[in-house]
């Protein structure tokens, strides 16, 4: 290993040709960013590293299985700054490595914008607006009817506690050009979606065509605005639209990539939340599923090729298929019922998911893992994005989450 000196930054690399000036490794240092080198187009230009073997298994759905990773022999320094959560990497190779190498976090609360506020969006600004506080300045709202955003603004802002009127965050009406003047965007805008009684199973995924141009349309606006805040997609389907995003911001005119645009870990899904907690509901009601409450995991898109599993240190195959069944075709039911499902997804995939990642913590989203957006456990750290690594995932449950990511990779 090799260790350089950069604007008061220490890098290391296993690369001893780098143009910086090289220093000793030091006994002890509060962190450290590694470089790599990768394809710019299937790896995340940074991450938060947690375990040897992400420094040189290509990144992909391995990463959520440490003994499925290298052990490695890191020296001493490299170990610890790992072991202690310490060591972000950063792709050499994407063109905008250079800044992320003294990125730091940024503790003050974040401006929110919301483009469109039908069903969802309303429900998931209720949520934020309540439960927001600590983390959340201000909301912005945005839709193309105007009466919608002022009955919005004039609902919203009449919801406070007394004598503490400004403890919650205030709502604003804002236009379009000013979408990305925030810390988070949150796309909610939808066209196309199947009425109640169409008789269309794959409702998410009947959303993809018209959604992925809207969502391509505002990924290239982001990336002339040159955004560099958290984009979160909670229109269906949320993992293919993430991935629309990703792509369209990066294009040139040419239509070529080029790295320009929105990073892979600047953008997330939201879906999974719901379909973890629609588990923990069946969970609770059926003594058989009970283990998911403190042993299971939820992987995979936020659709058909969705994975639970009943137990991690208990798998039981059939168990876990049958779970996700329920859990896949809970939104089937609401709509046999009458009504479309849209509650629960606008606040556990929403508002929830999209609290836990401002402060900091686990969540369940749909982030970049080698080429595809997939749904998982993970975090923002002071070192960047963490994906939670398991000691061990049983080899069926593992297939799974396989075939849900080679699945991913043929819808965009």
């Amino acid at each position: 290993m090799f260790y350089y000196k950069m604007d008061g930054h220490l890098l290391c690399s296993a690369r001893h040709d780098l143009p910086f000036p090289a220093v000793e490794p030091p006994a002890d240092a509060p962190k450290a960013v590694f470089l790599f080198e990768a394809d710019p187009q299937s790896c995340r230009a940074s991450f938060s590293v947690g375990h040897p073997g992400q420094l040189a298994q290509p990144e992909g759905i391995r990463w959520l299985d440490a003994s499925r990773l290298p052990d490695g022999d890191p020296d001493p320094l490299l170990g610890r700054l790992i072991q202690e959560g310490r060591l972000r990497a950063v792709n050499y190779r994407h063109p905008q490595w250079e800044s992320l190498i003294s990125c730091t976090p940024d503790k003050r609360k974040k401006r929110v914008n919301i483009l469109a506020i039908g069903d969802v969006g309303s429900t998931l600004l209720t949520g934020l607006k309540l439960l927001g506080q600590d983390v959340i300045s201000s909301i912005g709202i945005c839709d193309l009817s105007e009466k919608t955003t002022a009955r919005w603004e004039f609902e919203m802002n009449q919801i406070s506690l007394p004598w503490a009127y400004d403890a919650m965050p205030e709502v604003e009406v804002i236009p379009p050009d000013r979408l990305f003047d925030c810390d988070l965007f949150v796309f909610v805008a939808s066209k196309g979606i199947p009425p109640v009684g169409s008789g269309v199973k794959d409702v998410r995924m009947a959303q993809f065509e018209t959604n992925s141009k809207i969502v391509a349309h505002y990924a290239k606006l982001a990336r002339e605005q040159k955004f560099k805040g958290l984009w979160a997609a909670v229109s269906d389907p949320v993992d293919p639209l993430a991935k629309t995003a990703y792509l369209a911001s990066n294009q040139n005119e040419a239509g070529e990539f080029d790295g320009q645009g929105l990073r892979p870990e600047q953008i997330q899904g939201f879906g999974l939340g719901v379909m973890n907690a629609r588990a923990a509901y069946f969970a609770k009601r059926d003594p058989r599923f009970a283990s998911f409450l403190t042993e299971g995991r939820s992987f995979g898109p936020h659709g058909q090729e969705l994975v639970v599993a009943n137990s991690l240190a208990h798998y039981d195959d059939a168990l876990s298929q049958e779970l996700t069944h329920l859990v896949v075709t809970a939104n089937l039911k609401m709509r046999e019922i009458g009504f479309k499902p849209y509650v629960a997804p606008a606040l556990s995939s929403g508002a929830l998911s999209l609290l836990l990642m401002l402060r900091g913590e686990w969540h369940c989203g749909s982030v970049f893992l080698g080429g595809i957006f997939m749904g998982v456990k993970n975090r923002y750290t002071a070192t960047g994005l963490e994906t939670e690594l398991l000691p061990s995932i049983p080899d069926p449950l593992f297939a799974r989450i396989q075939y849900a990511a080679d699945h991913l990779a043929t819808v965009i």
